[in-house]
């Protein structure tokens, strides 16, 4: 018996470029408008191929999504880090800051909430409440704070995304300005 390579695999190696490219296409396609030919041309790779590393367009899509949780989890950390101040308030307000300048370009944004509009297929419901776990455990144990806080922080980043995605920014009516008031995102 020969000792197991400590290379990765071709598919391997290739796995983590095609999701990565996966979470710009069903950021700009969403589920349904995105197809695995979509995916297979941005990554330079035949449809087949994509079928090998992903099954389904499902698992791909879980995938793509994984990677975007993987991208928001490490972006608190940097915010968490960035804190001057220890105290959960500081921390989290960090955290944000740092998950602020993460979704300037939309990407991450726009592939929660596709997500989010097709979390009741299965498989994709399950990864969504995964990473949103993820997220929710990292805030609350990087920043000790409580879970009301905690509840707050996840209930702003929400806030964020109808802000971003609605462009509330450029609405002068009182009612875009009741929810945006207070809340800036890096442009």
């Amino acid at each position: 018996m020969t000792p197991r390579s400590s290379v990765l695999s071709t598919a391997d190696a290739r796995k983590p470029l095609v999701a990565d490219v996966a979470v710009r296409e069903f950021a700009r396609g969403g589920f349904h408008g995105t197809t695995i030919a979509d995916v297979a041309r941005e990554a330079k790779i035949s449809p087949a191929y994509v079928f090998k590393l992903f099954p389904s367009k499902e698992r791909l899509f879980v995938a793509a999504l994984e990677r975007c949780f993987e991208q928001v989890v490490a972006a608190l950390a940097i915010g968490a880090d960035a804190a001057a101040d220890p105290d959960a308030d500081s921390v989290l307000f960090e955290m944000g800051a740092a998950y602020a300048d993460l979704i300037k370009d939309r990407t991450l944004l726009m592939l929660q909430v596709h997500a989010q509009s097709v979390a009741e297929i299965p498989e994709i419901g399950e990864a969504l409440r995964a990473g949103l776990a993820k997220v929710t455990t990292f805030a609350k144990d990087r920043s000790g704070g409580s879970d009301d806080a905690v509840q707050r922080f996840i209930a702003y980043g929400q806030l964020c995304h109808l802000i971003v995605t609605a462009h509330l920014e450029d609405v002068p009516e009182s009612w875009a300005t009741i929810l945006s008031h207070g809340i800036r995102h890096p442009g």
